[in-house]
């Protein structure tokens, strides 16, 4: 399958390839060059609720499937992303930027998840329990809590979308989800995977939205009474605004929020093992990680020692480039907002 078959510009809702109603659009762009990748459809509230009513419906079959059907289908999903790892992770690099090698790296690492998920789908064990009156039996079994809402963000297209959805999928829910805007090819490509893969229509489904439509979509997704399960990676100030529109339906939450992660070198440490660690740590993804160390707090007496190695490492390692350069090992930011902020920083 070329790369072409799986850059899909149109979004997956109910098992078919559909434009929004209005015949909206917006623009993706290679970060490193700025070319127009391509043109996805630029979705809002009508078109959610009719992907959140497609999941519903299709929520009904899909729940009652057995453990051992999900985990095949799953298996199936898992082994046709290994097949076009390289196609998948050519998608990445064109829309997010990062060097080809650290996606061919989240393509692995993404279809982990799945392979994981597909396993534990057989391992949704309940439980008996003690009863403290006689003639009386309590026990408790687990099931699927519905349609799961995601947002998934950009620094990770490919590998948050498999592990968010790679779960849910395995409990027996269906899925609604939306993509960062900057990055919307990897989830569609996994959506045509997925069909490839024997997902029924409904049970996987993705919206994609610009940035100004990107809170109607969201919000969408947390007031409808279809959706039970909301799972959001993003900043801070976004999720607090999803757990506060999504109480008004009392739905479960899972959020992976913003940090602020100090890289601390003590006296005691192994300066060279510590420098190697903080390339990694600081420089993956072009330092656009959630782990990403924010602050770097070394010992006065390895400071200089550190300071120096650091340096001298920065110089032999880091190279910045297009993420198709073999040669590349730093890409660029995501977009113009990502390029001012670390300006106003450096001033």
């Amino acid at each position: 399958m070329s790369v072409s078959s799986l850059l899909k510009k149109k979004c997956y809702v109910n098992g078919k390839w559909i434009s929004a109603k209005d015949g909206a659009v917006f623009v993706v762009t290679n970060p490193s060059t700025g070319e127009i990748v391509g043109e996805v459809p630029d979705m809002i509230e009508g078109d959610t609720n009719e992907a959140i009513a497609a999941a519903d419906a299709a929520f009904q079959t899909w729940s009652q499937t057995t453990a051992k059907e999900r985990c095949q289908i799953l298996h199936k999903w898992n082994d046709l992303i290994l097949k076009h790892k390289e196609e998948l992770a050519e998608i990445l690099t064109k829309e997010m930027g990062k060097p080809l090698k650290e996606s061919m790296g989240e393509i692995g690492y993404g279809a982990s998840f799945v392979d994981w998920f597909a396993e534990e789908a057989r391992r949704v064990y309940g439980d008996v329990i003690t009863t403290p009156a006689k003639g009386r039996k309590l026990f408790a079994f687990k099931q699927p809590v519905g349609v799961a809402g995601m947002i998934t963000p950009w620094n990770f297209p490919h590998a948050m979308v498999t592990r968010k959805a790679g779960a849910a999928l395995a409990a027996g829910c269906t899925v609604v989800l939306k993509p960062a805007e900057d990055t919307p090819f990897s989830a569609l490509a996994l959506c045509e995977l997925g069909e490839q893969a024997g997902f029924p229509p409904g049970v996987l489904n993705v919206v994609t939205c610009s940035r100004p439509n990107a809170a109607k979509v969201g919000n969408a997704i947390c007031t409808s009474p279809l959706v039970a399960k909301i799972s959001f990676t993003g900043s801070t100030a976004v999720g607090k605004i999803l757990l506060k529109t999504g109480a008004s339906t009392v739905k479960k939450f899972s959020l992976e929020l913003g940090g602020n992660a100090p890289f601390i070198v003590f006296d005691s440490a192994d300066v060279d093992r510590a420098v190697a660690g903080l390339i990694v740590c600081k420089f993956r993804n072009s330092g656009q990680t959630c782990i990403s160390a924010n602050r770097i707090l070394v010992q006065e007496n390895v400071y200089d020692s550190f300071v120096e190695k650091v340096v001298a490492a920065m110089k032999e390692q880091l190279h910045v480039g297009d993420g198709f350069d073999a040669k590349c090992t730093v890409g660029p930011l995501i977009n113009q907002r990502a390029v001012e902020k670390v300006k106003f920083l450096i001033k």
